[in-house]
């Protein structure tokens, strides 16, 4: 399924959201039953609330599969059995969320400047 890109006059003239948009970018990925789930940033035009309810979402149907969610925001790391840190396209650091803040590298310094905000 194909969503237009010119929906909003299928609408009257109304657009959606950047968040709504992506909600329903989100619903599509989890409709199907595949053995891989990718998330590339599903969260950066939502509320908390709608945020949350993803995030939780995303955990529920990565039980037993490759899941990769990638992300800015670092809290929603935590949900990740392993993080890999890029810098430059390059990996930079590699472990658990607990390890990754420890390690005292990127990751650790990323996460104190989003914490200070």
């Amino acid at each position: 399924m194909v969503v237009e890109e010119d929906a909003s006059s299928n609408w009257g003239g109304t657009d959606l959201s950047g968040g709504q948009w992506q909600r329903i970018a989100v619903a599509r990925a989890f409709y199907r039953d595949t053995a891989v789930l990718m998330l590339d940033e599903p969260t950066s035009a939502m509320d908390p609330r709608a945020e949350h309810l993803v995030i939780g979402r995303f955990k529920q149907l990565a039980e037993g599969k490759a899941a990769l969610f990638v992300t800015h925001n670092l809290d929603n790391a935590r949900i990740a059995d392993r993080i890999i840190v890029l810098d430059g396209g390059r990996i930079v650091e590699s472990g658990t969320f607990e390890s990754l803040l420890d390690a005292s590298g990127l990751f650790a310094e990323l996460y104190k400047l989003a914490q200070d905000r």
